[in-house]
């Protein structure tokens, strides 16, 4: 059970974050740190389990019919990475706290922040690839809304915007090797699959298995060719880059690597594809960081080289190799957000980060100077710190894994390489910002921050030295477990000691650390007259690639469009009738299914309704050229008529809930008509004899269509409603089990929110969506005026009429006056439609309660309840105006929609705490004093959510188009007769 609150308590504390008022600043970072300090206290505490190298578990149902459950699974490697992103994100909230001014919002960082950490917690701890994927797409999101956290910087929105494409689209190819992967081993389940590695090897799937995961796994951890998202995500925040870039994030795509080891390496495919990867990713990211102006630029192109030692590493097909790229982990994971975290200060307190114009800052800030030294030390591999231990193993590593093939020189040759320039870049970067002669002219005056917000580096840069200096104390129990859970048996012996004699290693170390420092005098001498650019790479642009590709994208896109798209909704409409026939007609090939195995009778009184509601249909389409309102309403007619088809067939639910669709609907469309375009003229208004014909044509074309499409729909619900029933088929058994397996009676409402619950989270997910969209499209052509509470207040101020904007009712702006400034009410409307609607609204939302409540057992639910209370309140729009619905608090749209996302997500899962597969519904029997026996479901809450966001969309839908109709005055000399507006 610890696992899932270690899990857990992220995501709950990013939506106290999210809950918490804009004000609550000093609330925010101390909530974070506790969220991930309680975490890392939980995770320390298996530690005495995952010493003795058991592996917790913890599973629930999830989709067991498919044999899918939702499976928590630490062992040694989950438990290391779990330490980091918890211990890290603990430090990297006490440092944005300082970090971030009074005027950010801070709410939307740390929730975010908090969401991102338990996205990873879930991609260590998941034992099910399924599960896992799911958790990797979801840091992608969480870590798109960090880069962008400055959202009104442009390079912060294409950097995100490139890690999320990137990224995500890496985790759409893993996606893609996890289902072969589960389809070959025959199992989603981790631990299963990690004991199938012969069977995943020697399938002939696994070519492609292997490029899927690792196009995945590469892509996240920025390697080449994936490289070039990371440096443009360092538009974020310094808390962000110290957190994602260097500690959790880029660390999942090698967390992924180590934990199919056991299952894919070993094979030549993988070292070329990973081993290469990582080599040419190493020398180049350490070849460009050398030349970067920007502090954050030189840590990203470094990180990007260190993540390529670490895949070269993983790629070698060694276990010791192995257990150096898990070493290295650990190492840059603390010296590298130290780095970012001491770059964020100098930003912080100089305003810039140049290289060019810092120097001498170690007279202002000599802490912070001490602290980035040591770090940079580290980086370099200087003894006595962590980088050095790790990066011996690495060239040990580098000259014993020779098999007499020629990378036998090349691989040792490109190590010494890339560690001179990691050298040099790292005296580089010491040098130019901290030594020397004091910068002047600088933005800012330079000093030293907060000690709170060193206190975070002083941590990381003391763990360097522990490590460096007595690693066998320190790190090495960690290091045994991690790779123990991954080698098992195959685990060598290996010690962790600061000195291991005058060796090969030592040697390349020691000309590794000469080249860089004169590589950096070199350097200084190349630099004079010349720009800081990479030679001959310079040229080479990711992000001008990147920008070119979508481009391309963009102009295919343009193509189709231009080909397919029209100023006529009737083309588009009819493309895709066109599509839905064709599609739709290719099983009627396959078969006899499609003819009618039962005849039936045709009721007369149902024949005229009909008949009644096709005249409907075809007075809509003809009016729809010359009054829209009248088409409108004979539209709503014809949705009448559907209604009480499905009440004729017996499907009250279906009844009610188009009913009720169709009220809201044509309310919601009658709003937004006046924004439609005019029509547009056609060959119709033209008289000359040529354009009668091509108006004859197309509406012969039409007509056909529009006969064939309808009468095709006609024939396949016959065809169905007139089939005899299968015994073993669907219709059958959810009638059969809707009560014992979904405790309701109701078939309808049980199949939306239990045996299809998956599909009705997702169709209220796009209400949501479509709500929020067309809030956020309409209310840019809204023009800014003032806010006002009453009609009242359109009076005669200071001698004219102040412009504002009218707040009268539909009702009363069809008989309004202009106001009378010797009266006491402006305008002569009777009050009695509103005062009944007020009577109206108390027991419309009752009624509303009645359904919700009843929709287990008998028709209703709680999309129809929703779409009662909304119908309520839009008839309180109609004669109140749009000021009632907005100066109603508790009637937030935004808010109701939000909290009916969570709560039917929580009615999805509080069904894991027993044990019961997600969205299955539970049962409970109340008995209450006076009121007797009480059932209750779980889908109870489901349904309640639904009711919010239907409520919540329907008014933000209706504030949208309402806003949009207001009317503007302009300023004009009292008196008048008459009031001039403007639309």
């Amino acid at each position: 059970m610890s696992l899932l609150v270690i899990l857990a308590l992220p995501f709950v504390g990013g939506l106290i974050s999210s809950l918490l008022s804009a004000d609550s600043r000093k609330l925010q970072a101390p909530l974070a740190g506790m969220v991930a300090l309680t975490c890392a206290l939980f995770t320390l505490a298996n530690f005495p389990a995952i010493s003795r190298n058991e592996v917790l578990l913890f599973s629930s149902d999830w989709i067991p019919a498919y044999n899918i459950y939702f499976n928590l699974r630490m062992d040694g490697l989950a438990w290391l990475f779990s330490i980091i992103i918890t211990g890290m994100g603990a430090l990297i909230a006490l440092y944005a706290h300082y970090y971030l001014s009074a005027q950010e919002p801070v709410r939307r960082f740390f929730a975010f922040l908090q969401i991102f950490m338990g996205a990873m917690l879930g991609v260590v701890l998941s034992g099910n690839v399924i599960q896992l994927v799911v958790f990797w797409e979801l840091t992608s999101l969480s870590s798109f809304m960090l880069i962008a956290y400055w959202y009104h910087r442009r390079d912060a929105r294409r950097g995100a915007r490139m890690s999320l494409i990137i990224t995500g689209g890496g985790g759409l190819c893993l996606l893609a090797g996890v289902l072969m992967m589960g389809q070959v081993a025959g199992t989603y389940d981790l631990g299963e699959i990690l004991i199938s590695g012969d069977r995943i090897r020697q399938s002939a799937w696994y070519p492609v298995l292997l490029l899927m995961v690792a196009a995945g796994a590469l892509s996240k951890s920025a390697q080449f060719p994936f490289h070039i998202w990371l440096p443009r995500a360092m538009a974020a925040p310094t808390p962000v880059s110290a957190y994602l870039h260097s500690a959790t994030m880029v660390k999942a795509g090698v967390f992924l690597l180590a934990r199919f080891w056991p299952v894919l390496a070993g094979t030549t495919e993988w070292a070329i594809l990973i081993g290469g990867s990582g080599l040419i990713t190493l020398l180049l990211g350490a070849y460009l960081a050398t030349f970067q102006r920007d502090m954050k630029g030189v840590l990203a192109y470094s990180t990007i080289s260190h993540l390529g030692l670490i895949t070269l590493l993983l790629g070698m097909n060694s276990a010791m190799a192995l257990i150096a790229a898990i070493f290295h982990i650990i190492n840059h994971a603390t010296f590298k957000a130290s780095l970012f975290m001491a770059t964020g200060i100098v930003d912080h307190e100089t305003g810039t980060r140049n290289l060019n114009r810092l120097s001498g800052l170690r007279y202002a800030m000599p802490i912070t100077a001490l602290l980035a030294s040591v770090a940079a030390a580290a980086m370099a591999g200087v003894p006595l710190l962590n980088g050095f231990l790790s990066k011996e193993m690495f060239f040990a590593e580098a000259v014993e894994t020779a098999n007499g093939s020629s990378w036998d020189y090349v691989i040792p040759l490109i190590a010494v390489i890339a560690s001179a320039f990691s050298v040099a870049y790292s005296l580089r970067f010491i040098m130019q910002v901290f030594f020397g002669p004091p910068a002047k002219n600088l933005p800012r005056e330079p000093h030293e921050p907060p000690i709170q917000m060193l206190i975070p580096s002083i941590i990381l840069v003391l763990i360097c030295l522990a490590v460096g200096m007595i690693p066998g104390y320190t790190v090495a129990p960690f290091l045994d477990v991690a790779a123990h859970s991954i080698l098992n048996l195959k685990m060598p012996d290996f010690s962790l000691r600061i000195w291991h004699g005058f060796n090969l290693p030592l040697v390349m170390s020691i000309i590794a650390m000469l080249a860089g420092v004169m590589l950096v005098f070199l350097l200084d001498n190349y630099r004079q007259g010349r720009s800081d650019r990479a030679p001959i790479l310079y040229r080479v642009d990711g992000q001008r690639i990147f920008e070119a590709f979508l481009g391309w994208t963009e102009t295919a896109a343009d193509f189709i469009i231009d080909k397919t798209y029209s100023p006529r909704l009737q083309r588009q409409v009819l493309l895709i009738l066109l599509a839905t026939l064709v599609v739709t007609a290719l099983p009627l090939f396959r078969g006899t299914w499609f003819i009618p195995q039962q005849s039936t009778t045709m009721d007369p009184l149902f024949a005229l309704m009909w008949i009644a509601g096709a005249a409907c249909a075809i007075g809509a389409a003809y009016q729809a050229k010359f009054h829209r309102p009248a088409a409108l309403l004979l539209s709503g007619a014809a949705g009448l008529i559907t209604s009480l088809t499905y009440a004729w067939l017996s499907a009250p639910d279906l009844a009610l809930t188009q009913l009720a669709v169709e009220v809201v609907t044509v309310v919601l469309i009658l709003l937004g008509l006046r924004w439609l375009p005019k029509r547009l003229p056609t060959d119709e208004d033209d008289i000359s004899p040529l354009s009668r014909f091509k108006a004859l044509r197309r509406r012969g074309r039409d007509l056909t269509i529009a006969v064939l499409s309808g009468a095709g729909l006609s024939v396949l619900a016959y065809t169905i409603m007139t089939r005899p029933p299968v015994e073993d088929g669907v219709s059958p058994f959810l009638v059969q089990q809707a009560l014992p397996l979904g405790g309701g009676a109701n078939v309808v409402n049980v199949i939306l929110v239990d045996f299809r619950g998956f599909d009705t989270f997702g169709e209220i997910t796009v209400l949501g969506i479509v709500a929020l969209s067309v809030y956020a499209l309409l209310r840019r052509f809204r023009p800014p005026v003032e806010t006002i509470t009453t009609p009242l207040e359109i009076r005669h101020k200071y001698g004219q009429l102040v412009q504002k904007a009218e707040v009268l009712s539909p009702l009363e702006s069809a008989t309004f006056e202009e106001p009378d400034p010797n009266q006491a009410v402006p305008y002569g409307v009777t009050k009695v439609p509103a005062i009944l609607m007020r009577v109206l609204l108390p027991i419309a939302a009752l009624i509303s309660i009645y359904f919700l409540l009843r929709g287990h057992n008998l028709p209703g639910g709680g999309f129809v309840g929703g779409l009662i209370m909304a119908t309520a309140i839009l008839i309180q729009y109609m004669v109140n105006g749009i000021v009632w619905v907005e100066s109603r608090p508790l009637l937030h749209p935004q808010t109701w929609i939000s909290l009916g996302m969570l709560l039917a997500g929580f009615a999805a899962m509080i069904v894991w705490w027993f044990n019961r597969p997600f969205l299955a519904a539970l049962e409970w029997h109340i008995t209450l004093p006076w009121v007797g026996d009480v059932h209750a479901t779980s889908a109870l809450l489901f349904d309640i959510g639904v009711y919010m966001l239907v409520v919540g969309s329907t008014i933000l839908m209706l504030l949208a188009l309402a806003h949009q109709s207001l009317r503007f005055y302009r300023k004009l000399p009292a008196p008048q007769n008459s009031l001039r507006t403007e639309e």
